[in-house]
């Protein structure tokens, strides 16, 4: 079997991206891209063992919706 977990989709566009390829998509840095993570700027990724991932559908609503900021894990539980 070729290809990744991330990829394991009927099209060729991956499931999940790297945060790497989050920052390609928003021209920032990768640095930029876990700075706004902990300012809760973007949506959360996922963790799977030691990676982290974010699912490319969420990013892409996201990006659709003007890029709006996240709530953070204290707003939404409570």
């Amino acid at each position: 079997m070729s290809g990744s977990m991330a990829s394991m989709g009927t099209s060729d566009e991956p499931l999940l991206i790297t945060a790497k390829e989050f920052a390609q998509k928003l021209n920032v840095s990768l640095r930029q891209i876990w700075r706004m993570l902990s300012e809760g700027r973007i949506p959360q990724p996922v963790r799977l063992g030691g990676t982290v991932r974010w699912r490319l559908a969420e990013v892409k609503s996201w990006i659709e919706e003007g890029c709006p900021q996240q709530p953070t894990r204290e707003m939404a539980s409570g």
